[in-house]
Parts: structure tokens; C-alpha cells; sequence
């Protein structure tokens, strides 16, 4: 699906794709929201080294450890052995953290709210397009504060970016949640992901946040003088999203024709397709233009809405719906002879195939009902989303459910947990599946209307489980969603 509709093509470096411009436009699309989004709470984008000294990583065991096995090294430079080799960047904590050592020395200096748009080499041995690739596109926040309260608000902030931006623009719900011990970002005090669910009955990690505590900067001696006189320590977060979110928009929303893509995200909200006449010819081309003017004058969302006319004559009508319908785009207008003289345009949904006429005399009138079709499909989309994701959410009591669910069904599993690293370990041992998180409840995202920066009072509350350990028997703790994933 995504070769034929040309978002990407296979590289000549095995795990790597060619993210064609297509697919770019949709990554551009990605971006645009985003970073409007961490500017708006006051975030600044930079941009870092690709290449990391093996010695700053080294400083940090854990975190070290944590990716030895998908670093690329660069060991030669202009025909000469390097002194020490180099990471090829897999993150970017290692080289960040001695930076922000230079820039932090005072109170004064902090918050520091800094994001970068890069990319990231991880030498993956089983890769998938968009959603596991030796080579990818992605986003790092990666800010210092003074107090735990301050990252921790940090954090959720961004979850709630994240979880709002996939939500509403990419059509796609998600669990925000808590990862495990065992599940979380190496070297951080705490993780929080968005997971999502593919059409396939398989989860994805959407997107992650990690209150990194004071761990890096004390491997990296980040310390500012703080106002009371004393040395301190910083507290940090990263977070981060990557080009696997739009795998996610294939694979949750297309079907067996193509894609479906969402209008919010879509490049091409609206195609606009002439069924060519040759005895009619400039009465096709008078709708065309009436057509173009009043879409020219056409809103959503507060922005022009986004169109294109492929009077291509090469191809037929019927070879251009296909085409248009694989590439996804929203919403088909068709203008033909007949059309113009009965004063209509065949309006074609791409989520549900449904044609109507829409009247085309008073040019406000089609702008108002193209916007407001444009809107009911970015909401149908999530609404059909929504609804696969409860079908496929399953309740399970004992280990042997876990497993029957995993084997027979799909989708995520609510299971009550006690917590322990052995009982959770058991489960992945046994079913393939992995804790994807414990859902957050409550009013969670409070806490981060103050900004970036501001002090919540408090961890949020993850949701708690009655009864018994579905593997252990023990009293449960938490109620923890598993599942198999990419």
C-alpha cells in the first residue's frame, strides 16, 4: 500500500526507506501541528550533533547498555582511524546533557525548553516501513527544570500535546498510560506513552515522555545555583514522536483500496475530477472554473481548504477515481456535462463511499457543504477507530485468558496486575505479549494547564485494580493493559 501510493520506496541500505514527497507532505503535516503546539508553551527548536563521542555515552551505564545493540559506529573519517569512535545518534541524551552542562548555571538560566527536528539511526535487525526502520524522522524534546514538579508538569504537558494532536488531527484514539519498571526509557525516573491499536489487532507506541529525574544530570553534572544560595542538580524530561506515526494513519485507517486518510492530515483535502465531453467540452470547463472559485473561497478548521484538479487527459475518469481513492484523499467532487446543466456536483466520501449531490449555483453554499463534509469524515474516522479499539478490548481474569485472547483473538487485554516484574515477565513468556501500559485516569492533563514550567502538586493517578493477580493470585495493584506489538 504504501509503495503503490508512493509515500515511500525500499533504500539501497537495507532497513532504510526513501520517504517520498508524498509520504513528506504527510511528515510535513506532522511537524506543522507539533511544533505549533510545543512553541505555544513555550518550547524553542535547536539542533545537535549526529555524532556522539562513545565516552559520553559510556558515562551513562544504563542508558548504554540500553542501545549497545542497535548503535551504528563510525570508526574511520577521511581515510583515518578515529582516536575514539563515533555514535551514529540513537538518541540524543548523551550529547545534550554536556551542552546543557555548559548553558546552566543559575536559576535564572532554567527552564530550559528545547526540541529538535532530526533524525535517528537505531540497527534494527527485523524493520518494517514507517514503523521500524534503521533510519528514521522524528522529534526530541529535551528540557531541564528546577523542582520534580516542574518535569513532572513538563511531562504530562506533552503527553497531553501528543495525546491531543494523534487524537484530533491523525483521527486515531490512544490510551495514555504509565510504562513499567521494565518498560520504561533506560535512566529515567518515569515513562508515559500514548499507545494506539492497529486494524491488525496489534499496539503501537504512539508516542513517549520520560521525567528523567535528576540521573542525567548527575552523570553529566548539570548544576545550577539556585536562589536560596545552594548547588543543585537539574531536573530533566525528553520526549519524543517519529515518522511511525504515519504507519499508524495507514494502518488503522486504510482498507482494501488504499488508503484513508484523515482530512485534518490529508495534503489534498478535496480532488476535483471533470468527466470530459467532446461536443460539451466548454461547458465542462465553465463548471470547472465555477468549481475552483467557490472551493478557492472554501474553510475548515479555519484554514483554506486544501484542493487540487486532475484534468489530466491521458487517463479516464474511472482510472483517476482509483488512483485518487489508493492515494486516500478525503473527498471526491466529479463535474460532468449533466452536472453543470442540472446545477450539482457529485460530492464522493472516501471513508465510506457514500455520493451525494451537492448544489453548486451560490458558490458560499458548496464551500459550507465541502467544509462540513470534510469535518464529518475526520470524525467518522475516529469514531470508527474508537469503536474497533472497545471491540477489540478484552477483559481477562487469569493468565489462561490472557493467552486464549492472545492465540484467538486480538486487540488489547485489561488484566489486574500485582506489580511484580516476575508475574509481568511470566505473561510476555507465555502469551507474546507486553505490558503496554497502565492507563491514566482521572482529570490527569490538569495539571498541565499552567504551561511548561508549572507545578502540578503531584504524580497522576494510574488506575487501580480489584481483586487478583491474573498470574500470581497475589492482590492486585493496577489494572494493566497487554498486548502484542510492533
Amino acid at each position: 500500500m504504501v509503495t503503490k501510493a508512493e509515500l515511500m520506496d525500499y533504500a539501497p541500505v537495507k532497513g532504510c526507506m526513501v520517504i517520498r514527497p508524498q509520504g513528506y507532505a504527510l511528515w510535513e503535516a506532522v511537524q506543522e501541528g507539533l511544533d505549533r503546539r510545543f512553541k505555544a508553551t513555550g518550547h524553542e527548536n535547536a539542533y545537535f550533533p549526529l555524532f556522539i563521542p562513545e565516552s559520553f555515552l559510556r558515562r551513562e551505564a544504563e542508558h548504554f547498555e540500553g542501545f549497545t545493540p542497535q548503535v551504528a559506529w563510525v570508526t574511520r573519517g577521511g581515510g583515518e582511524d578515529l582516536a575514539e569512535p563515533l555514535a551514529v545518534r540513537p538518541t540524543s541524551e548523551s550529547i545534550i546533557g554536556p551542552m546543557y552542562a555548559r548553558w546552566v548555571k543559575s536559576y535564572r538560566d532554567l527552564p530550559v525548553l528545547i526540541n529538535q527536528w532530526c533524525n535517528v539511526v537505531r540497527w534494527e535487525k527485523a524493520t518494517r516501513p514507517f514503523l521500524r526502520t534503521s533510519e528514521f524522522l522524528w522529534q526530541e524534546g529535551h528540557t531541564c527544570h528546577r523542582t520534580e514538579e516542574e518535569a513532572e508538569a513538563e511531562t504530562l504537558t506533552i503527553l497531553e500535546i501528543y495525546r491531543d494532536f494523534v487524537e484530533s488531527t491523525l483521527a486515531i484514539p490512544v490510551v495514555p498510560g504509565l510504562k513499567s519498571e521494565s518498560e520504561k526509557f533506560a535512566g529515567a525516573l518515569r515513562t508515559y506513552s500514548i499507545e494506539a491499536l492497529m486494524s491488525d489487532g496489534r499496539a503501537l507506541q504512539a508516542g513517549t515522555c520520560h521525567n528523567l529525574g535528576q540521573h542525567f544530570a548527575k552523570v553529566y553534572d548539570i548544576q545550577y545555583l539556585d536562589s536560596d544560595g545552594q548547588l543543585k542538580y537539574v531536573w530533566q524530561t525528553s520526549w519524543g514522536v517519529s515518522t511511525r506515526l504515519l504507519g499508524a494513519v495507514v494502518m488503522v485507517h486504510g482498507d482494501d483500496r488504499g488508503l484513508v486518510l484523515p482530512p485534518r492530515l490529508a495534503p489534498t483535502q478535496v480532488v476535483i475530477v471533470p468527466i470530459p465531453s467532446d461536443k460539451e467540452a466548454q461547458l465542462v470547463a465553465r463548471g470547472l472554473a465555477e468549481l475552483w472559485s467557490a472551493l478557492g473561497r472554501a474553510e475548515v478548521w479555519g484554514r483554506p481548504v486544501r484542493f487540487k484538479v486532475d484534468d489530466r487527459t491521458e487517463y479516464t475518469p474511472g482510472w483517476k477515481y482509483n488512483e485518487w481513492e489508493m492515494r486516500g484523499v478525503p473527498l471526491r467532487l466529479e463535474v460532468g456535462p449533466r452536472d453543470v446543466k442540472s446545477g450539482q456536483v457529485v460530492a464522493v466520501r472516501r471513508d465510506t463511499g457514500e455520493k451525494t449531490a451537492l448544489a453548486a449555483t451560490d458558490p458560499g453554499t458548496l464551500a459550507r457543504a465541502v467544509s462540513d463534509i470534510l469535518e464529518k469524515i475526520q470524525d467518522n474516522l475516529y469514531e470508527r477507530a474508537r469503536r474497533f479499539r472497545e471491540a477489540n478490548t478484552h477483559e481477562a481474569s487469569t493468565l489462561e485468558d490472557i493467552a486464549r485472547f492472545m492465540e484467538s483473538g486480538r486487540g488489547f487485554v485489561r488484566t489486574p496486575w500485582c506489580g511484580e516484574a516476575g508475574c509481568e515477565a511470566r505473561i510476555k513468556e507465555e502469551t507474546g505479549a507486553t505490558l503496554r501500559c497502565l492507563p491514566l485516569v482521572g482529570d490527569w492533563a490538569e495539571s498541565t494547564r499552567g504551561g511548561a514550567g508549572a507545578e502540578p502538586g503531584g504524580r497522576p493517578e494510574v488506575e487501580r485494580a480489584r481483586g487478583r493477580c491474573a498470574v500470581c493470585g497475589a492482590d492486585a495493584r493496577y489494572l494493566a493493559y497487554f498486548a502484542r506489538a510492533y
